[in-house]
């Protein structure tokens, strides 16, 4: 790290409501902008000082979303826009894209992050080949170009917590405490979300106990005792340890610091580094795990040396996972609870754990601390950035 690295001025993310919910009428564009208003207010910056806009979108099927954020929160025509898909990653890939756009010297002032208005994506269909062909609907592209390394997520999620002898009660057990954590963390967590209307919390957390989420359907994995031999039931994956899909924005203002100085800004929390990669596509909930784990690889670090880290967990199994790999302490991770407890804004998730992370370390971290947000994508790929507390 130089003395160079860019800085964080400001954070914001929008409420995080299931799809369906109270922002299911709005556009991906309508959900960021309030969220990019609030932030610029929130880092004291004029709109005019934005070179560029990096936005994570997954859902949104072309178009380039940066550009409609940019103009509808009021940004310069000027404003350069950049939109990034990598699925789940989108929103933290933005943001080390974005530090990469300071750091190339093509931009001072960089708006980046992600927002997925889930509720509103569009019907997707394949073209036909042929004229006798009719369109074929779909749910969601493939991921790799092997449909037999392309396993749907929850098939993914229960073939792995068989292999590592993840019971469903154990990944019941770390959704409750997910919801729990976001509950104690309600009033906290409002501190970051800018209102959209009159909707100013997460909406999903629940009050659980053990016994309620043994009751919660389970997902279909018919198919897992004729491909591997195991018992469905040992490798059960309930709705309770998967994140819902769900609406939602955030995202981060970074400054190179001269042009901080120059603004009058003021920093607390710069970047430290970041780190994208990929794995076997057929095992994705390792993904984050592999991210984080290298990043601190390169930076010479431990988990244990972090003050805190947010993994955003669609799976409750992918969390076990990481904080297995990584032997990092429970109370470290997602303090304020994570995915399971808020949803899966798949464009914006990555962008939110981070959000989350800088609210947190700005909050009560001591000088010098570090934490580390992480997520991973379906196809096998992950995400990691890190963050120093100035």
């Amino acid at each position: 790290m130089t003395s160079d690295a860019p800085v964080v001025l400001a954070w914001a993310r929008s409420p995080v409501i299931p799809r369906g919910g109270a922002l299911a009428h709005l556009a991906a564009h309508e959900i960021s902008a309030p969220v990019v208003k609030a932030l610029l207010a929130r880092g004291g910056i004029d709109a005019a000082a934005v070179d560029s806009v990096v936005c994570g979108n997954a859902l949104g099927a072309g178009g380039n979303p940066a550009r409609m954020v940019a103009l509808a929160a009021g940004l310069p025509d000027s404003t350069a826009a950049f939109s990034v898909d990598t699925q789940c990653c989108s929103g933290l890939d933005a943001v080390a894209m974005g530090v990469g756009l300071i750091a190339s010297g093509q931009a001072q002032v960089v708006v980046a992050g992600g927002v997925e208005a889930w509720s509103r994506s569009p019907i997707r269909q394949h073209r036909p080949r042929t004229p006798t062909e009719a369109p074929v609907p779909y749910d969601r592209p493939a991921f790799a170009p092997d449909p037999a390394r392309d396993p749907d997520l929850p098939l993914a999620a229960a073939r792995y917590a068989a292999q590592a002898g993840i019971t469903r009660a154990a990944q019941d057990a770390y959704a409750v405490d997910s919801h729990t954590k976001a509950l104690a963390w309600r009033e906290r967590m409002a501190l970051e979300i800018a209102p959209i209307g009159t909707v100013v919390h997460d909406s999903y957390a629940r009050a659980l106990t053990v016994d309620r989420a043994a009751r919660m359907p389970v997902e279909s994995i018919s198919d897992l005792r004729s491909a591997q031999g195991i018992d469905p039931p040992d490798a059960a994956v309930s709705r309770l340890a998967i994140a819902p899909q769900a609406d939602g924005a955030a995202f981060v203002l970074m400054a190179s610091p001269r042009a901080a100085a120059a603004l009058g800004a003021t920093a607390r929390l710069r970047w430290r580094g970041a780190l994208a990669v990929g794995i076997a596509p057929e095992m994705p909930m390792l993904a984050a795990a592999r991210a984080a784990s290298d990043l601190l690889d390169r930076h010479g670090l431990v988990a244990s040396q972090l003050w805190g880290a947010e993994l955003h967990e669609a799976f409750a199994v992918q969390a076990l996972a990481f904080a297995k790999e990584l032997d990092i302490d429970p109370e470290r991770l997602n303090r304020g609870g994570g995915g399971l407890a808020r949803g899966h804004p798949i464009g914006a998730s990555g962008a939110i754990s981070l959000v989350r992370l800088l609210a947190d370390m700005a909050f009560e971290a001591p000088s010098r601390a570090l934490g580390l947000a992480s997520i991973a994508a379906a196809g096998g790929l992950g995400s990691a950035t890190l963050v120093e507390k100035l």
